[in-house]
C-alpha cells in the first residue's frame, strides 16, 4: 500500500463512511480497514492523512481514533501469542520517527489520541526500543511555545501513570531512574520558569490560562514519578516543589474563574492536584513531608471552609477532604484533631455540607440516573463530596470515637427531627441522615457481601425498623424517590448485618419498589433483590432459596420484565441481573413462567443485537438465556428443539452480520444446545450448515471468539467425528490446532482440541496425522518451552498412553528422532511433572506413568530401563506433594458470583466472557479409574506376576519413606508387590 493521493482519498472516503449511523454503510467500511490494516504502509498512511490540514476535521479525528486503536491492536500482539509481527518493522520505525513532532504540532482534537498512541507504544517500547524519546521530549521545554510543551507533558503523562499502579519490579525501577536521570531536573526548571511566567503575564487571561495548564501537567507528571519511592532528586528539591504547592493552593486569579457551575476550570484543577501530591507525600513520605504538614492542613482547612458547593468544585474538595483523612490516620498528628472544638468545627463546616445532597445531586438523579448509580452503589463516586466526607468521618471515628459519635447522635437527631415536622419539604434531612448512618457505621465489607462489620454505637436493625421499613411501605413508590432510593441502598449495603427475618420482611417491600417510575429507585430495587439472593448461611445453602422465594415468584419475575418496559431502563443490567438470579433460586419453580419469559428474552435479543451498547446487560441477557435452556431441559430434554426454533435466527442473524460483540456469546449458546442433545441421536442438519464456517481462518483472528469456538468445535467432534469424517474436516481442524499450538497465549486450547480427537475421533487418518502433529509438538517444544506448554504436553502424551498405549508413544516419538523418548522423559517427565496441578489432570498423568512403568516393555525392561525408578519416583512425588504454583494464567472457570470481564473499549476486539450458566461439563478421560495411587499399585502388582522376581530388585535402590509409601497404596488396594 503506497503513500499516494490516490489512496490517501480512498481511505478518507472509508473513515468517513464507518463514521455513518447507518450500520449497512458502517460496518463493511470497519471490516474493510480491518482486512488492510495488517497491509505495509497502512498506519504511515493513516498518519500522513491526520497530518493533512486541507482534509476536513472530523475526518482527520476518525482517523487519529483508527490509529489509535490500530496501535492497541497490533503493536504488541505477538508478544503474548508468538506469531509473526503483525506491523512492519520499517512501519515501526517510520511511526517512531514522526509521531512525536506530528503530536506536538496538531490541533487539540488530535493531539488527545495521537498522545494515547505515543503512551500504548511507549508502555511496549520505551526505553529500550526508544531510548531517544525522552530526549526529543525534553528538548522541546526549550521551544518556549506552551502548545507544544503542553503537548509535551501530556504525553510525558499519558506514558509514566502507569507508574502509580504497577507492581514494583527490577525493571520498572530501572526504566523510572532512566526517566529521572532525563527528567527530573528540566521538570523542575520548568516548574520554576512557569510559576515566574504567571506572575509577568498576571493580566494577560490567555496567557495565564494556557500557563496554568501547563502547571496542571507539571504537577500530574510529578505525581507518577513520585508513585513508587521517593526520588533522591525531589527529594534534594522538596523545598522548590512545596513552596510551589504552597503558592498554587493560594492563590486566586480573578481572571481565571469560571462562570459555569459545573465544569471546573484550570484553577479548581491545579488545586485538586496539588491536594492529591501533598497527600501521596503525606501518605508515603511522611518523614520527609514533616516539616511541610502543619502549614499545609492550615491552607487545605482554609481552602475547604472558602469552596462552596457548586459542581465544579468537587474534585478539588473530595482531593483536600482524602488530604485531611490521611492526616488524621496518622497517630502523631492527632493533636491537630483532639481539641473539641476543632472536630465540631471539621464536622459542621467542612463534613455535614459534603454530606448533604444537592441541586446538582437531585438533577444527576432525574436526568443521568445511570451515572448516580455508578457513583452512588458501584464505588465510583471515589472522587465525590459525599465519599470523601464519608472517608474522613470513617477516619475520625476509629480515632476519636466517642467524640466523633457525640457530636454527629446530636446531629442525626436533628436531622430527624427536621422530618418529622415535615415530611415532604424535609426529605433531604432525612436523606442527610441515611448517608450518614451508612458511612459512620460502615467498618468492612464486600460488594458480594455487603457491610460486614459496623460500629456497635448503631444499632443497624433498630434503624431499619423505626426509620427504613416506614419509608419502604409508604403505598406510594414513586413518592420522593431520592429518600426511596436511599432506603432501598441501606437494605443492600447492610444486609449481612440485619438478619433474615428483617431481610424476609423487606423483601416484598423491594419487589414492590420494581415498577417505580425513578429509573434509579427501580434499579436499586433490582440489585438489592438480586444481592438478597446471592446470600447463604453458615452451610453455604441459600438464605432465600426457592421455597422462600416461590410465593413471591409471580410478583418477583412479572415485576422485573414490566420494568424492562420502562423508558430508560430496556436495557437496565441490575434488572436482566436480578431476573438471572430469581431463575437461578427458583429452578424448576421458574417453569411456569417460561412460556412468557423466552419469547420476551429472544425479542430483547434480536433488539439489542442490531446495536450492542451495554456489555453487562448483554452478559446477563445471555445467562439468562443459557439457565434457561438447563432449566427446562433438565425437566424435558425434547425442548432442546423450541429453543433452537426461537434462537437460530438470531443467532444466524448475528453471526451473518458479524456482529463481533456477540459471536463468543452465540458460540457458548451453541455448545449449551449441543450438549443438551447429546446421546439424543445425530447433529440436526441446521448446525452441520454452520460447522464449515467454524472453520474459516478470520474467526479464529479474533481473540475473545478462541475459548468458545474450541469448545463448540470439541463438541462437534465428540457427537459427529463420523460426519466430520465423511465432509473432509479433519485437516482443517488440524489446522486450527497448529494455529493454537504455536501460540503461547492459546496452547492450551490446542492441547484441549487434540485430547477431544484423541479420545472421541475414530477417523483411522487420525492415527496418520499423528506424526505430523508430534512433530509439530516437539517443534514448538525446542523454539518456546514454556511452563504451560511443558504441562500440556505431559498431560497429552499421559493421555496418548491412556487411550492408544505407551509402546505405540515410545515408537512414535522414536520415529521422528531415535533416542528422543529417553531425552522425553529425563528433560520433560521427570523435571516437570510436578508442575501439573489441574486435579483431572494430574490424574490422567497418574494413570498415564503408572502404565508406561508397568505396561511399556521399553521401559520396565528394555532401552529405557534405566529412567524407570526415578519415573517410579516422580509420580509418588505427584501423589505425595502438593503441586508447584506456576505464575501462568490459569484457564480456571469462573465462579457462580464472579462478574464478567467485560472489555468496553471502543476500538477493541470483543472480549471472551465465559458465562457462568454455559459452562462445559468437566469430563474425566479416566473415570474408569476411582483412585490413581491404588491403580499404581495394581498395576505394580501385575507387573510382579508378569515378571516374577525381577520387581523387588527394580525397587531395591527406593529411598525407604517411599517404599514406605508404595506399601500404603498396595494395602489400600488389597493387593501385593513382592
Amino acid at each position: 500500500m503506497e503513500v499516494t493521493d490516490a489512496n490517501l482519498q480512498l481511505l478518507a472516503g472509508y473513515l468517513q463512511q464507518t463514521l455513518s449511523a447507518d450500520p449497512n454503510v458502517r460496518r463493511p467500511a470497519e471490516k474493510l480497514l480491518e482486512s488492510t490494516e495488517l497491509q505495509q504502509n497502512y498506519p504511515v498512511l493513516l498518519l500522513n492523512l491526520i497530518d493533512k490540514a486541507t482534509v476536513d476535521m472530523t475526518i482527520r479525528v476518525a482517523g487519529a481514533i483508527a490509529f489509535k486503536n490500530y496501535v492497541k491492536r497490533n503493536w504488541a500482539a505477538d508478544e503474548d501469542s508468538g506469531e509473526p509481527d503483525r506491523i512492519h518493522e520499517s512501519d515501526r520505525n517510520t511511526i517512531k520517527t514522526l509521531i512525536v513532532t506530528l503530536m506536538l504540532h496538531s490541533p487539540t482534537a488530535l493531539q488527545k489520541q495521537l498522545s494515547d498512541a505515543v503512551s500504548i507504544i511507549g508502555k511496549h517500547d520505551f526505553p529500550k526500543k526508544w531510548p531517544q524519546l525522552i530526549t526529543e521530549m525534553v528538548e522541546k521545554f526549550a521551544s518556549g511555545d506552551f502548545n507544544v510543551i503542553n503537548g509535551v507533558l501530556q504525553t510525558a503523562h499519558s506514558l509514566f501513570k502507569r507508574y502509580r499502579y504497577e507492581f514494583k519490579s527490577q525493571l520498572l525501577w530501572e526504566e523510572i531512574k532512566f526517566v529521572l536521570d532525563r527528567m527530573a531536573k528540566p521538570l523542575t526548571d520548568l516548574l520554576q520558569a512557569t510559576m515566574q511566567l504567571a506572575k509577568v503575564h498576571e493580566n494577560n487571561a490567555d496567557a495565564l490560562k494556557v500557563i496554568y495548564s501547563s502547571l496542571v501537567l507539571v504537577n500530574k507528571v510529578f505525581f507518577s514519578l513520585n508513585s513508587q519511592d521517593l526520588p533522591e532528586f525531589f527529594e534534594d528539591n522538596m523545598n522548590i516543589w512545596m513552596n510551589a504547592f504552597q503558592e498554587q493552593l493560594s492563590c486566586d486569579v480573578p481572571c481565571l474563574r469560571t462562570d459555569d457551575d459545573d465544569d471546573a476550570g484550570v484553577l479548581e484543577h491545579l488545586r485538586s492536584q496539588v491536594c492529591e501530591n501533598i497527600c501521596l507525600y503525606a501518605r508515603k513520605y511522611d518523614e520527609e513531608f514533616k516539616p511541610f504538614m502543619e502549614n499545609f492542613v492550615k491552607a487545605v482547612w482554609e481552602l475547604l471552609v472558602k469552596t462552596s458547593l457548586q459542581t465544579k468544585y468537587d474534585s478539588l474538595v473530595s482531593n483536600a477532604l482524602q488530604f485531611l483523612s490521611v492526616v488524621a490516620e496518622r497517630k502523631h498528628y492527632h493533636g491537630i484533631f483532639e481539641n473539641p472544638e476543632t472536630l465540631a468545627r471539621i464536622c459542621e463546616k467542612v463534613v455535614i455540607p459534603n454530606l448533604d445532597i444537592r441541586p446538582s445531586d437531585e438533577e444527576l438523579f432525574e436526568d443521568s440516573p445511570d451515572e448516580y448509580i455508578r457513583r452512588d452503589i458501584e464505588g465510583s463516586d471515589i472522587d465525590t463530596r459525599r465519599r470523601a466526607a464519608c472517608d474522613l468521618v470513617k477516619t475520625l471515628s476509629i480515632n476519636f470515637e466517642q467524640k466523633i459519635f457525640g457530636l454527629f447522635g446530636q446531629y442525626l437527631e436533628i436531622l430527624l427531627g427536621k422530618y418529622k415536622q415535615d415530611p415532604v419539604a424535609n426529605w433531604r434531612s432525612k436523606d442527610t441522615a441515611i448517608y450518614l448512618v451508612t458511612s459512620w457505621a460502615s467498618r468492612g465489607g464486600t460488594q458480594k457481601h455487603g457491610i460486614t462489620q459496623s460500629s456497635e454505637l448503631v444499632p443497624l436493625p433498630q434503624f431499619c425498623a423505626e426509620h427504613i421499613v416506614p419509608e419502604l411501605e409508604r403505598p406510594n413508590v414513586n413518592e420522593l424517590p431520592v429518600l426511596k432510593a436511599a432506603a432501598i441502598k441501606y437494605v443492600m449495603v447492610f444486609r449481612s448485618l440485619l438478619g433474615p427475618q428483617t431481610l424476609a420482611g423487606c423483601l416484598p417491600q423491594l419487589i414492590r419498589h420494581l415498577p417505580a417510575e425513578s429509573i434509579v429507585v427501580h434499579s436499586y430495587a433490582a440489585c438489592s433483590v438480586e444481592r438478597i439472593l446471592t446470600m447463604r448461611d453458615a452451610n453455604s445453602a441459600l438464605l432465600f432459596g426457592p421455597q422462600i422465594i416461590a410465593p413471591h415468584a409471580n410478583p418477583l419475575v412479572s415485576g422485573l420484565f414490566a420494568t424492562l418496559a420502562i423508558t430508560g431502563s430496556a436495557e437496565n443490567e441490575y434488572v436482566m441481573k436480578a431476573i438471572m438470579r430469581s431463575f437461578h433460586v427458583l429452578q424448576a419453580n421458574a417453569m411456569p413462567f417460561m412460556a412468557l419469559a423466552l419469547p420476551r428474552l429472544t425479542e430483547i435479543l434480536t433488539f439489542v443485537a442490531k446495536n450492542p451498547s451495554r456489555p453487562l446487560f448483554n452478559h446477563y441477557l445471555f445467562e439468562t438465556l443459557a439457565l434457561s435452556i438447563k432449566i427446562v431441559c433438565q425437566a424435558d430434554a425434547s425442548a432442546v428443539s423450541s429453543f433452537e426454533e426461537a434462537l437460530f435466527p438470531v443467532f444466524q442473524g448475528i453471526l451473518q452480520q458479524d456482529i463481533t460483540e456477540f459471536m463468543p456469546y452465540v458460540f457458548q449458546m451453541l455448545s449449551v444446545l449441543l450438549e443438551v442433545r447429546e446421546g439424543s441421536g445425530p447433529i440436526p442438519e441446521p448446525y452441520w450448515a454452520l460447522f464449515p464456517c467454524l472453520l474459516a481462518p478470520a474467526l479464529w483472528d479474533r481473540k475473545g471468539n478462541i475459548t468458545p469456538l474450541i469448545r463448540l468445535l470439541s463438541t462437534f467432534i465428540k457427537q459427529g467425528s463420523s460426519q466430520i469424517q465423511a465432509l473432509g474436516k479433519l485437516n482443517g481442524i488440524l489446522g486450527i490446532f497448529q494455529k493454537m499450538i504455536a501460540s503461547k497465549a492459546n496452547d492450551h486450547e490446542g492441547f484441549y482440541l487434540l485430547h477431544n480427537l484423541l479420545v472421541y475421533y475414530n477417523g483411522p487418518e487420525l492415527q496418520s496425522s499423528m506424526r505430523q502433529i508430534f512433530a509439530l509438538l516437539f517443534q514448538r517444544l525446542s523454539l518456546s518451552k514454556t511452563a504451560k506448554y511443558l504441562t500440556g504436553i505431559i498431560v497429552f502424551f499421559c493421555l496418548y498412553v491412556v487411550k492408544v498405549g505407551g509402546s505405540p508413544l515410545v515408537q512414535l516419538i522414536e520415529e521422528i528422532q531415535a533416542g528422543m523418548f529417553g531425552m522425553v522423559l529425563e528433560r520433560v517427565f521427570i523435571t516437570d511433572m510436578a508442575k501439573v496441578s489441574k486435579e483431572l489432570e494430574r490424574k490422567i498423568v497418574a494413570v498415564g506413568v503408572a502404565k508406561l512403568l508397568c505396561e511399556c516393555p521399553e521401559i520396565y525392561s528394555g532401552q529405557y530401563v534405566s529412567h524407570w525408578l526415578r519415573l517410579l519416583h516422580t509420580l509418588i512425588d505427584l501423589f505425595e506433594r502438593e503441586p508447584e504454583k506456576m505464575p501462568y494464567l490459569d484457564v480456571e472457570a469462573a465462579t457462580g458470583d464472579a462478574e464478567p470481564g467485560v472489555d468496553a473499549e471502543p476500538g477493541y476486539q470483543a472480549a471472551f466472557s465465559q458465562l457462568t450458566f454455559a459452562q462445559p461439563k468437566v469430563v474425566d478421560h479416566v473415570a474408569e479409574v476411582a483412585d490413581a495411587r491404588q491403580y499404581l499399585a495394581s498395576s505394580l502388582s501385575s507387573l510382579a506376576q508378569k515378571r516374577p522376581g525381577e520387581l523387588p530388585n527394580m525397587l531395591a535402590p527406593l529411598e525407604v519413606d517411599y517404599k514406605q509409601m508404595l506399601q500404603k497404596y498396595c494395602d489400600q488396594a488389597g493387593v501385593r508387590i513382592a
